[in-house]
């Protein structure tokens, strides 16, 4: 058996299979509301389908389809989009009519024990900030603000 250091090897997530239960309201729910690109829209048959959609500024994308999983529409949680200005994300999709939770904070604010305190980390740090969102499934997603600078 050879050995190899991982040092040498490069990982790379590119698509995430979510199961939804339609296809269609959920490629609109992504492109018209969340604001997701449509890369492929892929039906060679009635039993297979695969619809690429790829966030804003994102290497990965998302696969929603026909045929991709036997598993049970809604089941996958805490999908991090990682965001510089959470405020004026969660405003843009509230204003799409994403129902956005309520931006919370980490707090300790130097420590991470799983508490959180209502709004923005005072001091805007990267990895502090949250809000949640569901697709029309449940599949749910974490807003995460990384990044933020005032203008």
């Amino acid at each position: 058996m050879t050995s190899r250091n991982t040092a040498d090897l490069k990982f790379s997530i590119e698509v995430i299979t979510l199961s939804v239960s339609d296809v269609e309201r959920a490629l609109r729910f992504y492109v018209d509301q969340v604001g997701f690109a449509l890369d492929v829209d892929y039906a060679p048959n009635e039993s297979f389908r695969v619809v690429q959609l790829t966030p804003p500024g994102s290497a990965c994308s998302i696969q929603i389809g026909k045929g991709l999983t036997n598993a049970a529409a809604g089941l996958v949680r805490n999908i991090f989009l990682v965001v510089t200005d959470l405020e004026a994300t969660r405003n843009h999709l509230l204003e799409a009519r994403v129902e956005v939770g309520e931006i919370i904070h980490k707090i300790p604010i130097d420590a991470w024990d799983g508490s959180f305190a209502p709004g923005l980390d005072p001091a805007r740090r990267d990895y502090a900030s949250f809000a949640r969102f569901s697709d029309p499934d449940g599949n749910t997603w974490l807003l995460q603000e990384r990044g933020y600078h005032k203008s």
